[in-house]
C-alpha cells in the first residue's frame, strides 16, 4: 500500500487502524480524512481509526490456569503454565473499548497498527489483535513524530507486520519471563518471610535495583574516613599542587613542608595546548530524565509523562529510545527543523544558509535501530505548558548545538619548583565559544522560555562515580602570566583532607546505574556499550522507580534515595544472586535485545527462567538458616 485511497460508501470493508491513546488516534485520523466520530473510532475516507488506552489485555492470572493457584501455598511453586494465555483487563470502559475494536477488525479489509514504535507498543496491539482474532492482513506504521509530513510519509511506506514478529517476541518473552520471575518469588518470600503481614513483591528488573540501593546505603554506612594530606603552595595568588600526590601519613609532608619553606619558588615550565570541546550529545531518554532531575528535581516519571506530552502535541520526535544519534536521512530535515524553532531565531540565525555539518558524532546510521535521538520536530511551541517548556528547552538547544562550531580552548599548564620538590598548576582559557554560546544565551520569546540555561552541574549534586559526561563543566581557573625562570617568595601549606563516602543515588545517577549495570562510568563510548546489559529499558525504569516507592521498599529526602527498613531486610533474605544481581540481570537483558535482532531464541530465554524458578523455590525451602529471619520479627 503507497497511498490514501477515497472507496466509495457502498464499500462495506475499511481500512482499520488502531493507535495506543485517543490523542494520538485523532492526529492520525485527521491526516486520512476520517472526520466522522463514531462511538470508540473515527470514520471517513475508507478508514477507521479506533485506540486502546495502553494496556487493554494482560497475561492471565494463576487462577485463570487452574483453581488451586487462587491461592498462595508453597506446594504449587513453581507455578508454570503449560502455555501462557492473554485476557481482558477487568476494566468496563476497556471491556466496552475492546468490543468496538473487535467488531472493526472482525470486518476489516486490513488492519495498520499504529501502536508506539517499539517493543512495548508492539506487545500492546499485537494482544488486542490475537484477543479479537483479527484474521485480515495488518501492516505497521513506524513513525518518530506525530507531525502530519511524518504521519503521511509512515501511511506512504507501511511494512507488512511480519517484519516486527522478532519486536513482538522480545516484548512477549519480557512479559512472560516478568510473569514467571514475579509470580513465584514474591509469593514464595511472602509466604516464607512476611508472615501474612504483607507481601513482599520481588520482580526481574524491580529487585536488582533495590539491590543498588542497598548497596549504596550499606557502603555509606561502613564508610571509614581516613585522613590524607597534599602539599600545596601558593604563589602570586595561584595554589600550586606538588607531584608528589597525596600522603597517607602526615610527618612525610611536613618534612616536605619544611624543606621548601626553606627555598624561593622557582618557575620551571610553561606548556599551552590548545584544544576542541564537542557540544554534548544530543538526547536519548535517560539522559534527558538524568538531566531533567538534576536541573529542575523531575522525577523519571515526571519527565517521561512530560516528553510523551511533547511527541503527542508533534513537537519532539518518540521519546522511548536509547540512542544518542541520527540516522543519515534526518540531515536534510534539519534546516527546516531548525527554522521552525520559534522563539529560538537568536541562536539558529547564525546557520541560517549555510552548510550544516555532518559530524559522525551526531549521524551515524549504525547508532541508530529503530529510533533516533530525541529531537524538535520544527512544529512551533505554542501549546506547551511551562514545565513542557522546560524540557522543550533542553531539546531545543542541544539540538542546535550539535551545529555550531566547536569550543576552542587553551590549556595552559606552569610547572615549577621550591627546594627541588615539583608543583604544577593548570589553568583553561576559552578562545572561542563555538556551542557554549547557544547555552549562555536566552531564547527571543516566552515560548523559549527567555532565560539563559548554562548547562553546568551544581558542585553540591555531584556524585563523583556518575557524571554523565554530556554536562558542560564550570571553566577552570585562567591563570595569570608566568614566565619561566622567574622567582619569588611562597606561601606552602599542608593540606589536610578527609575520604567521603559515597553519595546516597539520586533518580539521575540511579538511572545511569540501571543503564550500566551499576558500573560508574564518565566516557560517553563506554557507556553506549554497557547499555547491551543495563537493566529494563528506557520507557520502563521510570516505573520501576515509582514501584519501589510504592511497595515503601525506597524512600526520598530531597534528591537523595535511601531504602526503607523492609527495604533492606528484603533484600538481606535473598541470598540467590539470581535474584538480586545487576550484572546477571543485564545479562538477560542482553539476551532480550538479541531476540529482537533475531541473535537468541525466545523459547530459550523463557526454558531458562522456568529453570531459574524452579532452582530458587528449591534453594528457599531447603535453607534451614533461612527459617529465623522473619520481616518485621527483627528486635
Amino acid at each position: 500500500m503507497t497511498d490514501f485511497q477515497i472507496l466509495t460508501e457502498d464499500e462495506l470493508k475499511m481500512k482499520v487502524c488502531i493507535a495506543e491513546k485517543p490523542s494520538v488516534a485523532r492526529e492520525i485520523a485527521d491526516v486520512l480524512g476520517a472526520k466522522t466520530r463514531r462511538d470508540g473510532y473515527l470514520e471517513g475516507n475508507g478508514y477507521q481509526v479506533t485506540w486502546t488506552f495502553g494496556h487493554l489485555c494482560m497475561l492471565k492470572e494463576p487462577q485463570d490456569y487452574t483453581p488451586q493457584w487462587k491461592y498462595w501455598s508453597l506446594s504449587s511453586l513453581p507455578m508454570i503454565p503449560g502455555r501462557f494465555g492473554i485476557k481482558l483487563i477487568d476494566n468496563e470502559t476497556y471491556r466496552h473499548q475492546f468490543s468496538i475494536i473487535e467488531g472493526l477488525m472482525q470486518n476489516a479489509e486490513m488492519i495498520i497498527n499504529c501502536g508506539d514504535a517499539g517493543q512495548e507498543g508492539e506487545l500492546i496491539q499485537r494482544w488486542v489483535m490475537l484477543k479479537a482474532k483479527a484474521r485480515c492482513p495488518v501492516y505497521r506504521l513506524w513513525v518518530s513524530s506525530l507531525t502530519e509530513e511524518a504521519i503521511r510519509e509512515g501511511f506512504a511506506s507501511l511494512k507488512d507486520q511480519k517484519e516486527y514478529d522478532r519486536l513482538y517476541e522480545a516484548g512477549l518473552s519480557r512479559a512472560i519471563g516478568d510473569w514467571i520471575l514475579g509470580m513465584n518469588a514474591t509469593r514464595l518470600y511472602t509466604l516464607r518471610f512476611a508472615q501474612n503481614r504483607q507481601v513482599l513483591s520481588i520482580g526481574r528488573v524491580q529487585t536488582p535495583t533495590l539491590a543498588l540501593i542497598v548497596k549504596r546505603q550499606e557502603e555509606i554506612e561502613n564508610f571509614k574516613p581516613e585522613p590524607y594530606w597534599e602539599l600545596k603552595t601558593k604563589y602570586r595568588g595561584v595554589l600550586f599542587s606538588s607531584v608528589k600526590g597525596k600522603f597517607q601519613v602526615k610527618e612525610d609532608g611536613e618534612g616536605l613542608l619544611e624543606k621548601v619553606r626553606t627555598s624561593d619558588f622557582m618557575v620551571t615550565d610553561i606548556s599551552e595546548k590548545k584544544g576542541k570541546e564537542f557540544a554534548p550529545r544530543l538526547f536519548d531518554l535517560t539522559s534527558l530524565q538524568v538531566e531533567c532531575n538534576r536541573k529542575f528535581g523531575y522525577t523519571a516519571d515526571e519527565t517521561l509523562k512530560l516528553i510523551q506530552s511533547l511527541y503527542e502535541k508533534k513537537l519532539t520526535t518518540y521519546p522511548r529510545v536509547d540512542t544518542t544519534f541520527l540516522s543519515d536521512d534526518i540531515y536534510p530535515k534539519v534546516p527546516g527543523i531548525l527554522k521552525g524553532l520559534r522563539g529560538y531565531e537568536t541562536l539558529t540565525a547564525p546557520l541560517a544558509g549555510k552548510k550544516l555539518p555532518k559530524s559522525k558524532k551526531v549521524f551515524d546510521n549504525s547508532k541508530v535501530t529503530d529510533h533516533h535521538a530525541i529531537i524538535p520536530t520544527g512544529v512551533p511551541p505554542t501549546n506547551a505548558d511551562a514545565r513542557e517548556m522546560s524540557v522543550y528547552d533542553l531539546i531545543a538547544r542541544r539540538f542546535i548545538a550539535v551545529f555550531y562550531p566547536e569550543c576552542q580552548v587553551a590549556v595552559t599548564t606552569v610547572s615549577g619548583q621550591a627546594a627541588e620538590i615539583g608543583f604544577k598548576a593548570t589553568g583553561k582559557q576559552i578562545l572561542d565559544p563555538g556551542w557554549r554560546a547557544v547555552f549562555a544565551q536566552p531564547a527571543d520569546s516566552p515560548e523559549g522560555q527567555g532565560t539563559a540555561r548554562t548547562e553546568h552541574q551544581d558542585p553540591s549534586e555531584q556524585d563523583g562515580q556518575d557524571t554523565d559526561g554530556q554536562h558542560v563543566q564550570e571553566e577552570e581557573k585562567i591563570l595569570p602570566p608566568f614566565v619561566k625562570g622567574e622567582t619569588g617568595p611562597h606561601e606552602p601549606l599542608l593540606k589536610e583532607t578527609w575520604t567521603t563516602p559515597p553519595k546516597p543515588y539520586t533518580e539521575a545517577t540511579l538511572l545511569r546505574a540501571m543503564e550500566t549495570a551499576g558500573k560508574a562510568v564518565e566516557d560517553e563510548e563506554l557507556r553506549d556499550a554497557l547499555k547491551e546489559n543495563g537493566i529494563g529499558r528506557p520507557s520502563t525504569r521510570a516505573s520501576i522507580i515509582e514501584t519501589l516507592f510504592k511497595r515503601r521498599y525506597i524512600r526520598k529526602e530531597r534528591k537523595s534515595l535511601f531504602p526503607t527498613d523492609t527495604g533492606r531486610e528484603l533484600i538481606g533474605l535473598i541470598k540467590e544472586d539470581l535474584l538480586k544481581s545487576v550484572e546477571l540481570t543485564g545479562q538477560w537483558e542482553k539476551k532480550l535485545r538479541m531476540i529482537e535482532k533475531g541473535a537468541y531464541d525466545a523459547k530459550t530465554f523463557i526454558d531458562e527462567l522456568k529453570d531459574m524458578s524452579k532452582d530458587i523455590v528449591i534453594s528457599v525451602l531447603s535453607d534451614n538458616s533461612l527459617r529465623a529471619e522473619k520481616i518485621g520479627n527483627k528486635q
